[in-house]
């Protein structure tokens, strides 16, 4: 999903990722407008921090089950390993529990930091297509064996620590530290972690960067002084703006009736029970 990332970090420490997992896509109020209900959550004011990250075991194993149900109608995220298909997105091929693409570098990424690992593996001899087809819709080199090759990778352990360092190398924990460095909690960190994973991480108008912009145009963060909801509502219809732009992701219901629900809510810190659905069908996560 991403642009082009280099592998220079991932070349100087290429340890197993710590996975901190503990087992295992109604419209809200308008932006500035802040919602009604409150429940039994944590009311955020102006500048408050959460005491409580997605970086949480707890709350990034609902973080994962949450993105899982919007790309994959599973909350079982462990079970996307060898998924992969062309979703006719423009971006290739899209695989892995993350979505790699191979128009967007961030699979060719993946593929070369599973090599730096495991050298003599099944995916290692696909190298050349995928630099070829970086950029591009095009199966140029990787058609008929790579999905299939794919798949049996995803057998691997090694190819499956591979995907989740390179989602927390490139999505999760730069989205986490974004979010904190804008005083924003669980909740507010995991908006920009599903935004980063569609959009990828890039500065353009319809990239993460693109979307944060425009929401602060209309809102301050709570780092600024601003009120928590409101900038986050104005952060969910930027990123509707930036769905709606592109046709295969013009469904909104991940925003609307999952983190839009909870934000209604106040459910800043993403505290279970929660319930949700996206492209209509129901979700829950009791703890």
């Amino acid at each position: 999903m991403s642009q082009r990332i280099g592998l220079a970090a991932a070349a100087v420490a290429v340890a197993v990722p710590v996975a901190l997992v503990l087992t295992g896509c109604g419209s809200g109020p308008e932006a500035g407008k802040p919602p009604a209900a409150r429940g039994h959550h944590s009311a955020h004011k102006a500048g408050a921090t959460s005491a409580v990250g997605l970086d949480d075991p707890v709350r990034k194993e609902i973080a994962m089950k949450l993105v899982s149900s919007a790309e994959n109608s599973s909350l079982d995220w462990r079970a996307q390993f060898g998924y992969i298909e062309d979703i006719d997105d423009g971006r290739g091929y899209t695989g892995g529990l993350i979505g790699f693409c191979s128009g967007t570098g961030d699979m060719l990424d993946l593929v070369e930091y599973y090599t730096l690992r495991k050298p003599d593996n099944v995916l290692a001899t696909y190298l050349p297509a995928l630099r070829e087809v970086d950029g591009s819709d095009s199966h140029d080199g990787l058609d008929p064996g790579f999905t299939r090759d794919w798949k049996k990778a995803a057998a691997d352990e090694v190819f499956r620590d591979a995907q989740e360092h390179e989602r927390d190398r490139v999505y999760f924990t730069p989205s986490v530290q974004r979010g904190k460095d804008d005083g924003i909690g669980a909740l507010g960190q995991f908006i920009y972690y599903d935004a980063t994973v569609m959009h990828g991480p890039g500065d353009g108008a319809h990239s993460f960067g693109g979307i944060r912009r425009a929401a602060m145009r209309q809102a301050r963060t709570p780092a600024q002084g601003g009120d928590e909801a409101t900038y986050l509502h104005a952060f969910l219809d930027a990123r509707k703006e930036a769905m709606r732009a592109e046709e295969a992701h013009s469904d909104t219901s991940r925003v609307d009736t999952a983190q839009r629900k909870f934000l209604d809510e106040r459910n800043f810190d993403l505290t279970p029970p929660l319930k949700w659905s996206v492209y209509g069908d129901p979700y829950e996560v009791n703890s």
